[in-house]
């Protein structure tokens, strides 16, 4: 018998949203809480102040590995203001950020359930704390080589990464509910 895995956008729409519908007991099907967005940022100040060629080294393999583990090119963010005591000029490139939605999310947020998390080490589950008042989801890693998309030869330069993921619920439990539901390993919940 061949055993057919589904995605998590199709586990989305045939298993969680009824299960939400239900559960949460809404009007309409299309009320049911969902993942909008998810926003990757890497702030890399620190590794383009220490070096001052670092624009031109630093800087395009970071955003080539970030570029790889995404599926989208990022932003570059700027300083919008001179900082003396950190080393920072205006317009001086400080971070990354890439917003991913449809597939590109949904393959992202698989890769991460089912891959990521569990190649961190000491990995125990996601606190609930981490989740926000609006059900904001917010996950620091500290290195980006866990990923498996990544060339460890290739890659010298090691950076940390904020992966938020934002959904569209009403409250705080909802959201929690949704995380629950399509896999999210969060800590103290059964």
């Amino acid at each position: 018998m061949i055993s057919m895995v589904i995605s998590l956008e199709e586990k989305y729409k045939k298993e969680v949203k009824p299960e939400l519908f239900k559960q949460l007991k809404l009007r309409s099907i299309f009320a049911a809480p969902k993942i909008s967005k998810i926003v990757i940022n890497s702030g890399i100040g620190r590794l383009i102040t220490s070096n001052p060629q670092a624009e031109k080294t630093v800087l395009p393999q970071i955003m080539e590995d970030l570029a790889l583990i995404t599926s989208q090119k990022p932003a570059i963010r700027k300083a919008k203001k001179s900082i003396a005591s950190l080393k920072v000029r205006q317009g001086m490139p400080v971070g990354l950020m890439v917003t991913l939605r449809g597939k590109r999310m949904y393959n992202f947020l698989e890769r991460l359930i089912n891959i990521v998390l569990p190649r961190v080490r000491d990995f125990r589950g996601i606190e609930i704390e981490k989740i926000d008042v609006g059900g904001n989801l917010t996950i620091g890693l500290k290195e980006h080589t866990v990923f498996p998309e990544l060339d460890l030869e290739k890659s010298k330069i090691v950076f940390g990464l904020e992966i938020t993921i934002v959904p569209e619920a009403k409250t705080r439990n909802e959201a929690i509910m949704l995380y629950k539901l399509i896999g999210i390993p969060l800590k103290g919940l059964t």
